[in-house]
């Protein structure tokens, strides 16, 4: 039976009565899904290298178009997942390796690589970060006043902080209560003390890390929504107004509502890539006959993984800072450049300013005839 085998996702439990069980049905079944495990295993190794790849591409387009400083969060979250990708990479090739674990090293390499902790450390810190980010757009789409007084960058990187320590917390507490080596061989969040604890933990999770994150999704951006197609009828009534002004309004809101559809089909892409391993998880830990070897579980994992190398282009087609830099590495494309984020404040000054001088000329035009 390969330790592989044995790393499972953070709501697959088992308790430790049936421990000797959980031995015996493994090894008769590890025959039929060997192969199943390892064409499994070598599809996660080449998403997490295929995730690396371009989620690093996506950070270079926002520090070269640089809007790395100017959404701070999501820079973060492209971090947070390039780090996950990383994780897979180095995680699934050790898994590959048959190894049999004995003394203090043999337990802390199951307890932080072998059990996937370090990537689900990553992994539910993705899933904080995400929720930092609705909520910092909907503050500053709903209560732009109050976001530009007090959602400053102390705060930010609070946020920041937040979503690293809930998620390292969480996982590490989690790997060292239920995760063990048994005959030398790594089981990762199954060592449970009850089937009682199993069950509270399994619908505790769907709650917390599925069911609460898409309420949030969706009353967040309906919101955002609303705020902003607000936003939109005040300035078309408002349409005499200063043109200079009146255009870096509507510029402004259109990059805001850019970045708004950008999160919404990112945030999208999570619940559906993430749902079948929640039902799956939240099923094993009510019917205690599923197991890690059920394809299922591999397809399902697999679902999931995918979201690490998908998910960055999305900003590179709906993002328009990102898009316009992706775009200039490819020779044969050229690309207009238009004003985007911290240059329309300065474009609404120039045109303000210029206004100003071509009245004043009018001015001392009249009055010398």
């Amino acid at each position: 039976m390969t330790n592989g085998r044995r790393g499972g996702h953070l709501s697959v439990v088992m308790t430790t009565e049936s421990i000797t069980e959980l031995i015996r049905t493994t090894v008769a079944a590890s025959v039929s899904s060997a192969s199943v495990e390892l064409y499994f295993q070598c599809f996660v190794v080449v998403i997490g290298v295929v995730g690396a790849a371009t989620n690093a591409l996506i950070l270079y387009a926002m520090v070269a178009s640089k809007q790395h400083k100017r959404q701070l969060l999501i820079f973060h979250q492209n971090i947070i997942d390039f780090i996950s990708s990383l994780l897979l990479v180095i995680t699934y090739a050790l898994k590959l390796c048959n190894f049999h674990l004995t003394g203090l090293g043999g337990y802390w390499f199951c307890m932080l690589v072998l059990s996937e902790n370090l990537i689900w450390c990553a992994i539910l810190s993705s899933k904080a970060n995400l929720v930092c980010i609705t909520i910092e757009r909907y503050l500053k789409a709903v209560y732009p006043v109050w976001s530009k007084k007090k959602l400053l960058g102390r705060m930010i990187y609070s946020a920041m902080a937040f979503a690293w320590i809930s998620g390292i917390i969480h996982a590490v507490a989690l790997g060292f209560a239920t995760n063990g080596v048994v005959d030398g061989v790594c089981y990762g969040y199954v060592l449970y003390e009850s089937r009682r604890s199993q069950m509270a933990y399994g619908i505790l999770y769907f709650l917390l890390y599925y069911i609460f994150i898409l309420v949030i999704f969706i009353v967040c951006y309906w919101r955002i929504i609303v705020a902003i197609r607000r936003q939109a009828r005040v300035m078309a009534s408002h349409g005499g107004g200063p043109t200079g002004s009146n255009t870096a309004q509507r510029q402004s809101l259109q990059f805001q509502s850019n970045v708004i559809k950008t999160m919404i089909l990112v945030s999208a892409f999570y619940a559906i890539s993430d749902l079948p391993m929640n039902i799956y998880a939240l099923f094993m830990n009510i019917n205690a006959n599923l197991t890690l070897l059920e394809s299922g579980y591999y397809a399902s994992m697999f679902i999931s993984f995918l979201y690490f190398c998908t998910n960055p282009f999305i900003y590179a087609i709906k993002f328009d800072p990102v898009k316009r830099v992706l775009q200039r590495l490819i020779p044969c494309v050229k690309t207009p450049e238009q004003p985007t984020g911290g240059s329309m404040e300065i474009t609404a000054s120039r045109v303000t300013a210029a206004r100003t001088q071509a009245l004043n000329r009018q001015g001392v035009h009249t009055t010398q005839t």
